[in-house]
């Protein structure tokens, strides 16, 4: 397609770019060739574009097309690239810069496509202490099939690592309340001795100089000392002895007493023995992921939305990280959990309140306006597992506040289904691996929906079949019988 110019005087300006002003430098040439403006006079209007004040831009519109009039150029033509240059102020640069950015987004695409994992782990360790960002790039590594490996006193160092071709391991000092001097201490002592046994060991190794009760506890919550035996609670119960015994030993080696009995073959005075562990209740499963997510600043080994799976692929619209773009008032419907809830009264002193719903690919502010409140409040408790309905509120950032009209735990939540579905089966020459495939989908998806087989071979017979067998019709049901016997062969019917 030619490129086409609407005046000559831009020709020599827009060439290399194909017609379209995509450089700073481009705004201040047109406004000299066409306008008649000075070097100067064409860098200050380069400058009010970039602010898009209303009563400026009117100002300098009356300017330019003046000056282009003066040149021969017609009013209309003068005004439209006047609007183009205007559009453009909200993506351009200047020349040099747009090199510098495209070169570096070449080089980061490269390594992404050809060292993925060790451009990940870079990206994780560059965003370490920006929560929203973190939970974005591991989203991401999920996507690009990298599993991220939990925090390990035993395998990590400070920063995000690469493990392998299709793995990176967390690192310390992401955990919060660890910092660069106890993750030293730590990897110090494991390249001096190898991998740490047990919590006593960790503690007669490690200079507890750098390493204080807090930071074993942060550990431990993030499950950064899973592999030293047994569970978190039984760590978390012995933190105090172990410590006690390691500072002992550590003052025992610096006085000299450990290589007064060492030649005897026995432990040394103050060396604790191997410790069995109490017998105590293990955290559950909520109370780990609560750990994590406080020291972390999210989940690691689940998440509380992981028993709600399908009816959160059933009940949702969007998750946080598909909002933008939406069109004020738009409905949506998410899951997520409750966090960091604000109560508050406006100027009417009428309640209202302010959440943040977390799922797994971030955050998103919900509003519950006063208009909602007291049918809603009773909801608002942290940790919970809710579906909220909603209209959203753009910003002029670009970001979505959702303004809630309903709000309802994921535990009372209903799903809909047909009392009754019709499976259509074609018994042609797959029918026997049709038939098996169908037998696994029934057995992995039980529920309350009866179904009916309609058994065709074509023009020949129509057999209907109702089977014991009750099943969950929900979306991923649907889309793997899709697979096994084509589109349209589940149809819902009222009995």
């Amino acid at each position: 397609k030619p490129v086409t110019y609407e005046l000559p005087q831009l020709e020599p300006i827009l060439q290399e770019t194909y017609g379209l002003p995509v450089y700073q430098e481009q705004v201040m040439q047109i406004a000299q060739a066409v306008a008649g403006y000075s070097l100067g006079e064409a860098d200050i209007l380069r400058r009010a574009m970039g602010k898009k004040k209303k009563e400026e831009m009117d100002r300098l519109r009356t300017r330019f097309v003046a000056g282009a009039r003066e040149r021969g150029v017609p009013e209309r033509k003068a005004s439209a690239l006047f609007d183009t240059l205007a559009k453009f102020a909200e993506y351009g640069f200047n020349k040099s810069h747009s090199a510098a950015y495209s070169y570096l987004a070449y080089i980061t695409a490269y390594l992404k496509a050809h060292y993925t994992v060790e451009f990940m782990a870079a990206l994780l360790t560059s965003e370490t202490g920006n929560t929203d960002k973190v939970v974005k790039y591991i989203n991401e590594c999920r996507e690009l099939s990298i599993e991220v490996l939990p925090p390990d006193v035993n395998q990590s160092d400070y920063h995000f690592t690469p493990v392998g071709r299709d793995r990176l391991r967390f690192g310390l000092g992401a955990i919060r309340n660890v910092g660069q001097s106890a993750v030293e201490a730590i990897v110090a002592a494991r390249r001096e001795g190898g991998p740490f046994t047990s919590l006593d060991d960790f503690c007669e190794r490690v200079d507890m100089a750098a390493v204080n009760r807090r930071v074993i506890e942060s550990l431990i919550r993030a499950g950064a000392m899973d592999s030293l035996g047994g569970t978190r609670a039984q760590l978390f119960a012995v933190i105090e002895d172990c410590m006690e015994s390691g500072q002992r030993a550590q003052k025992d080696r610096l006085s000299g007493q450990a290589g007064l009995f060492a030649g005897f073959g026995v432990a040394a005075a103050g060396v604790a023995p191997a410790r069995t562990l109490p017998q105590v209740a293990d955290w559950t499963p909520q109370e780990k992921l609560r750990g994590e997510k406080e020291t972390l600043g999210f989940y690691v080994s689940g998440h509380p939305l992981d028993e709600y799976n399908w009816k959160v692929r059933e009940l949702t619209t969007r998750n946080t990280a598909s909002l933008e773009g939406l069109e004020r008032g738009a409905e949506v419907a998410l899951c997520g959990i409750v966090t960091a809830v604000q109560r508050r009264r406006n100027k009417d002193l009428k309640p209202w309140a302010t959440f943040q719903l977390e799922d797994r690919f971030g955050s998103v502010e919900v509003l519950v306006f006063s208009t909602r409140y007291e049918a809603l409040q009773k909801e608002l408790e942290p940790d919970r597992a809710v579906l909220v309905r909603g209209k959203a509120l753009p910003e002029e950032d670009g970001s979505v506040r959702i303004n809630a009209q309903d709000i309802i735990p994921l535990e009372l939540a209903r799903v809909d289904f047909p009392a009754l579905v019709s499976i259509r089966v074609r018994l042609d020459g797959e029918a026997e691996r049709r038939a098996e495939e169908l037998v696994r989908l029934i057995r992995a998806k039980p529920g309350s929906t009866s179904v009916r087989l309609r058994l065709e071979k074509p023009r020949d017979f129509i057999v209907l079949l109702d089977i014991p067998e009750r099943i969950r019709p929900d979306r991923e049901f649907r889309a793997e019988l899709e697979r096994i016997c084509g589109p349209d062969a589940c149809e819902s019917l009222d009995s």
